[in-house]
């Protein structure tokens, strides 16, 4: 059985199981209300576990698939146009007509 497979049978048991604990709850009544809640908070919290566990097994499939690579630039080995930096500052240093203090 696939993971995905596995899952959903795991689904469909606490499904059984909460129409189980339902049909509990019907036979026993009020008189045992604490042990009753507690079988249905356990599956509560077991429901919510297996959500976690499908969704760690999802990311974990998506994350075994490898990501495309991005695309490579060249960056040439030529230098600048000095022309681009005509009307900048040199980064530190302050302008090319000041004198720093």
């Amino acid at each position: 059985m696939s993971l995905q497979e596995e899952l959903t049978d795991l689904q469909n048991c606490l499904d059984r199981l909460d129409e189980s604990v339902l049909r509990l709850t019907g036979h026993l009544g009020e008189s045992h209300g604490l042990d009753v809640r507690r079988v249905r908070t356990d599956a509560a919290h077991l429901r919510e576990s297996v959500a976690m566990l499908g969704a760690l097994a999802s990311a974990a499939g998506a994350a075994a698939q490898a990501p495309p690579r991005p695309e490579l630039i060249t960056i040439p080995d030529a230098p600048y146009d000095s022309a681009l930096w005509t009307d900048s500052d040199d980064e530190g240093l302050g302008a090319r007509d000041r004198h720093a203090p």
